[in-house]
């Protein structure tokens, strides 16, 4: 039995990646999940001097060691201003400074989505090609175009095609672990 951590790069109480990562850990059998809701884990803006007078806080630390302890990763990233919002960089930054390589030899699926038509596709892509700096193995990704239109609470994906796509992301993910 693997153990999975998954987490939305949203700290919004409304987080629609949160709630495509809540559906795609529901597809999971025979594993541990451990689900994270980052509203839970506001983190300040990062900063030398921050860092340097009060280093790093109880939960910073404790999501590091939760990553490094874990046989894979789930995260779903959103999307601000064609980018990978401002909490998930932040966050990076952040574990990235108590452990450079806070994600090594970690698979992770990487997902997006959005209320637009391309799904968070440029913070995924970007995403995509940020985590390897931290030893991620990005090993599928997934984007969810237009979610209010092919996603719905409680049944998931519900565009069919789209819904063979994100099964079959998971499980190449889950061949991974």
């Amino acid at each position: 039995m693997a153990t999975i951590l998954a987490f939305a790069g949203s700290n919004s109480s409304k987080s629609i990646n949160y709630e495509l990562v809540k559906h795609t850990v529901s597809l999971i059998d025979g594993n541990e999940i451990q689900l994270l809701n980052m509203v839970n884990f506001p983190f300040p803006m990062f900063s030398e001097d921050l860092e340097r007078e009060n280093g790093y806080s109880n939960s910073l630390v404790e999501l590091k060691n939760d990553m490094v302890k874990a046989d894979g990763i789930i995260v779903s990233v959103n999307e601000h201003n064609s980018g990978p919002s401002a909490y998930f960089k932040n966050l990076t930054d952040w574990l990235s400074r108590v452990e450079r390589k806070f994600l090594d030899g970690k698979p992770v699926l990487l997902m997006s989505t959005s209320g637009g038509q391309r799904g968070g596709m440029t913070a995924l892509e970007t995403t995509e090609k940020v985590l390897p700096r931290f030893g991620a193995q990005v090993v599928a990704t997934f984007s969810l175009p237009s979610f209010q239109e092919n996603f719905k609470k409680g049944e998931g994906v519900t565009n069919t095609e789209l819904a063979k796509v994100h099964r079959a992301a998971v499980d190449q993910f889950l061949s991974k672990l």
